[in-house]
């Protein structure tokens, strides 16, 4: 029966599916459930409480939804609330940050951008991050203020984004940054615009299937692995509007997808 319970995955709103689809690509026999605490969103300019007692809340309900492993799809609630999540509960729980380490190994400019919000990028696990991988390196960290709010607002495509990430992105090509590190499950949604801003030779990097990944690993680790493949559910639940998330998630594999508002 424990084999067969969903994967519990969480954000501050609609950023984090872009992780979950990583994830039902990588384990297609998984159930999965996701929270997306829209009501509360965005999480990046509150302060390191407020966003550990979300991340508390969230995890709960997960919790009691019956949930296997949860995976934090949301990056400012990893760094500042994942070691505290892993103290409080048993069931397995998956943490996401900036994909600094690969980006600082790759860079042949020594110099990358991280965009970020201000929530991640002044977290402690950031800043050791950071400094354990890409110390020898110019590492251009800017706030994406406002680009969480366009996305759940079904702005992504707006001439307000792409102004917006213009000027986020001006100091970094300014300093020849030949990665640009995506510091927010959101961002991920971004790329086809951040395309049309970039140099042809800056890779961009997000941790989505790095996560997926590992979530893959730790089930497998934890004989967690589902064995059926019959029916699978992907559940996904809203505490304010379900419109984008719907958008979002719904394709020609997942036409049946069931978006629900839940209180939480």
């Amino acid at each position: 029966m424990r084999n067969s319970q969903s994967i519990g995955v969480f954000d501050s709103g609609v950023g984090g599916t872009s992780i979950w689809k990583e994830i039902i690509k990588a384990l297609p026999n998984e159930n999965t459930i996701y929270l997306a605490d829209i009501a509360n969103a965005p999480y990046g300019e509150k302060s390191a409480e407020k966003i550990i007692e979300l991340s508390i809340k969230n995890t709960e309900k997960l919790i009691n939804l019956d949930c296997k492993i949860i995976v934090v799809a949301c990056n400012t609630a990893t760094t500042n609330a994942i070691e505290i999540l892993r103290e409080k509960y048993k069931i397995p729980i998956i943490g996401i940050e900036p994909a600094i380490k690969p980006a600082a190994l790759a860079s042949k400019s020594k110099a990358i951008g991280i965009l970020a919000t201000k929530g991640t990028l002044s977290s402690a696990l950031f800043h050791k991050t950071s400094s354990l991988y890409a110390s020898d390196l110019k590492v251009i960290e800017v706030v994406g203020k406002g680009l969480v709010e366009l996305i759940e607002a079904d702005k992504i495509e707006s001439e307000e984004m792409h102004e917006l990430l213009e000027v986020y992105l001006q100091p970094m090509l300014s300093q020849n940054i030949d990665y640009l590190v995506l510091g927010c499950s959101h961002y991920p949604y971004l790329i086809p615009v951040l395309r049309t801003i970039l140099p042809k030779n800056v890779t961009i990097i997000d941790s989505g299937q790095a996560v997926a990944l590992q979530t893959k690993n730790i089930l497998i680790t934890n004989n967690l692995l589902n064995p059926h493949n019959d029916v699978v559910n992907h559940l996904l639940f809203s505490n304010a509007s379900t419109t984008v998330l719907s958008k979002l998630t719904h394709s020609e594999k997942h036409k049946d997808l069931s978006v629900e508002y839940l209180e939480f």
